[in-house]
């Protein structure tokens, strides 16, 4: 037996001998073909090694970052000594060990604590309803004999959200002088859901350790950016010309990141949304159907859904009849007047819609109900979210944006690199208010959002049809986006003034529209508008017995649009906060506060909140106030003027749309969307000009290079920080709760 296992152990230990030594041998043969294609290969293979190397140090920041820097509340928390005071607590206690604050009773106040005061952890029950409780905080310690409050020349301790359902904002940070004596809680206030239930009210309490995925992505993706845009960076090597293929592999890369990252802050919005599964919005859903649909921002909000409706039943006014009040007003335009008729007779008025000859329209562009409402009420019975024809919209926007710039760069110019195309792409999507548009997709912002996708467009298959031999059908595709943008948001017309620096000199310097095949040519440019009017004037004619009048006159809004002319006085105002307003902060996340308002004109005017002026707050416009010099060289080195009419057309009818808007309208965030985009692709077209003039290996061309970076990076922060601004109707209102959690994201030290 001992022989036969001596045998056998043997035997197995040939075995492995014989495995180690034929794995050996394959690993040498291995290791021989890798030197061989390293030596065969060595830049390429050190160049891919130093990239992984990078990346690799770059993965390792951004983790260190978060298990430290953002986890500081963690480690410095780590030797507190923890003090409950469960005790202390007056509030009614439940069978579940836990504490009931209500209304009548929501006040902690303990004296002679005589202890150090670090933290405060108020543990809420996460089984009660998801809300955020504004918490007061006071107390005196060995430099405070009271409490202290603000003062015409000192701030008091202010107040400190926490959600129920966030225990992170649970932890309250306090800086106290020596020992605490008093200290006084007040739970909640007027508009607190009570009751509340709290577990455990502790100081000095240990932070446990969270590792949050999304900063951690955040963090990796910012840094990642920082690396691929760093002066020295490859894709600064790589020409948009020279290296197609390259080139627009990053190109599609950039841009499928963008609509994610946009698809992910509008979709985050989900009260506005309309659309619920059972993990998404699954409160608004059926229990049955894979998909339910269901109304989002309120009766108002519904406008584009019932024109839909409406036109069913082949009509273009709305189903809903006018109180017999307001048809016998004398003027129902006057808002005062309407105010007190609803208030005498209790019947309500809908708001922001056409009203004419006794009936309620809708004076919005037709173009969305067309293209999304109607089709899709036929098909399910349902009303269209319109939060996803905004997404849409957004998408097609960013792909257009895209190919447009990439037509230029390509064919106007000779060494646009990639990296300096990125540069400029991604400030000319998210700066020029997509993301404002995004951060409220209302039927507001379905027709500016929609314009702008069609005028991008539009100018590109003008573009392709400049380089084309069959220019004809590109002509009709790109005049059929630029003419329909009337049926959107008519004051995008103005884009289609680009047509004559574009087309001028082929159709009348070089007279080719004399030729049969431009007379093609040039009808293909000219019958999409013909045909597209012809079917607009029908439709207002049909509404308003004029084929001009697009109703926007009749609107029941804050103020008598019918009386509303053009008022010279109104431009001043509209100039400073559209252009040259400085933006409003404070010390609280997002840092951006609305822009006051404060004129000296003497009259009535339409103001919502905005944020500052274009010039002041996207400092990559900057670049505008050296147009001059650029355009000049532009001029002495090529014989044509395509880009620099391009460029001077571009800024004229940016303040013509701007001071437009002001006049018909008012001044309105969402109306930035109007007029940013076109200075955004003059400044993109003066720094391709500027990439020409410059030497590439000189000083200048590299203080350029960096200035450039550090003015992209300003102007980009501030169009996300902006988007992060709670304001009424979006999710900081709507749930609180979930803009709590992005808040203890970023307002880490808190």
């Amino acid at each position: 037996m001992y022989d036969s296992m001596k045998h056998r152990l043997i035997q197995w230990g040939g075995v492995l001998l014989f495995a180690s030594v034929s794995q050996a041998l394959l690993l040498q043969l291995v290791l021989m073909d890798v030197k061989y294609h390293m030596n065969k290969h060595q830049e390429t293979l050190g160049k891919a090694a130093k990239l992984v190397r990078n990346l690799l140090i770059i993965l390792v920041v951004a983790f260190f970052l978060e298990i430290s820097l953002f986890n500081a509340n963690h480690w410095r928390s780590a030797g507190y000594e923890t003090f409950s005071l469960d005790d202390e607590l007056s509030f009614t206690e439940t069978k579940g060990e836990s504490y009931r604050i209500t209304a009548g009773n929501h006040v902690f106040e303990i004296h002679d604590l005589n202890k150090e005061v670090k933290n405060i952890h108020i543990e809420f029950d996460q089984a009660q309803p998801a809300q955020v409780v504004p918490i007061q905080i006071n107390f005196t310690d060995s430099a405070h004999q009271s409490y202290f409050y603000d003062t015409d020349f000192t701030a008091g301790i202010p107040l400190v959200d926490v959600a129920t359902n966030n225990w992170q904002s649970q932890y309250v940070y306090l800086e106290t002088t020596g020992y605490v004596d008093d200290l006084r809680i007040d739970f909640g206030d007027d508009e607190t859901l009570y009751p509340l239930v709290l577990k455990s009210l502790t100081i000095n309490a240990p932070e446990p350790f969270f590792f949050n995925n999304l900063r951690f992505l955040v963090v990796l993706g910012i840094l990642l950016l920082i690396y691929c845009f760093r002066p020295k960076s490859a894709i600064y090597r790589i020409f948009i010309v020279k290296h197609q293929r390259k080139a627009k592999a990053g190109i599609i890369a950039t841009m499928v990141v963008e609509i994610m990252l946009v698809s992910s802050f509008l979709l985050m919005g989900s009260n506005l949304v309309g659309v619920a599964t059972a993990n998404y919005n699954a409160g608004s859903w059926d229990g049955k159907s894979p998909v339910t649909f269901f109304e989002a921002g309120g009766d108002n909000a519904q406008q584009y859904a019932e024109l839909a409706k409406a036109m069913t039943r082949g009509e273009l006014y709305l189903e809903e009849e006018p109180p017999e009040w307001l048809v016998e007003m004398d003027n129902p335009y006057d808002k005062s007047a309407r105010d007190e008729f609803q208030k005498a007779t209790g019947e309500e008025v809908l708001f922001d819609v056409a009203y004419y000859d006794g009936h309620y329209y809708v004076y919005f562009g037709v173009l969305p109900v067309l293209v999304f409402y109607l089709p899709f009420y036929l098909i399910t019975g349902a009303n269209f979210p319109t939060a996803i024809g905004v997404l849409i919209c957004c998408i097609l926007f960013i792909a257009g944006c895209t190919a447009l710039l990439h037509r230029f760069a390509r064919f106007h110019f000779k060494r646009v690199s990639l990296g300096l195309f990125l540069l400029l792409q991604i400030p000319l999507v998210f700066c020029s208010g997509m993301l404002y548009l995004a951060k409220f997709p209302t039927f507001y912002s379905l027709p500016i959002i929609m314009a702008l996708a069609l005028v991008v467009w539009g100018l590109y298959f003008w573009m392709r049809g400049r380089t084309s031999e069959r220019a004809g059908k590109w002509y009709l595709a790109g005049s059929l986006c630029m003419a329909l943008v009337v049926a959107c948001r008519p004051q995008f017309l103005v884009f289609s003034l680009l047509a004559f620096p574009l087309f001028w000199r082929k159709f009348i310097t070089t007279r080719y529209i004399t030729t049969r095949k431009g007379i093609r040519e040039f009808a293909c440019l000219v019958a999409p508008y013909a045909i597209v009017a012809i079917g607009i004037m029908g439709y207002n004619y049909a509404r308003f017995g004029s084929p001009t009048n697009f109703g926007a006159n009749y609107n029941l809004t804050l103020n008598d649009m019918t009386q509303r002319g053009t008022v010279f006085g109104r431009f001043f105002p509209a100039l400073f906060a559209y252009f040259l307003q400085t933006p409003s902060t404070d010390g609280v996340f997002p840092w951006l506060l609305p822009a006051p308002f404060a004129t000296t004109y003497v009259g009535q005017t339409v103001k919502e909140v905005t944020f500052g002026g274009i010039f002041l707050c996207l400092p990559i416009l900057w670049v505008l106030f050296f147009a001059k010099r650029l355009l000049s060289f532009r001029v002495q080195q090529r014989s044509t003027r395509t880009v620099a009419g391009v460029i001077l057309l571009m800024i004229v009818a940016g303040f013509v749309v701007a001071l437009m808007d002001a006049q018909m309208a008012g001044i309105l965030q969402r109306y930035y969307a109007d007029f940013s985009f076109l200075f955004l692709a003059a400044v993109v077209l003066l720094c391709f000009i500027a990439n020409e003039a410059i030497d590439q290996h000189s000083a200048m061309y590299k203080v350029c290079q960096h200035v450039l970076m550090v003015l992209v990076a300003i102007s980009l922060a501030y169009s996300a920080l902006m988007c992060f601004v709670p304001e009424t109707g979006w999710l900081s209102e709507v749930y609180p709760w979930a803009y709590q959690n992005i808040v203890e994201m970023v307002v880490f030290w808190a």
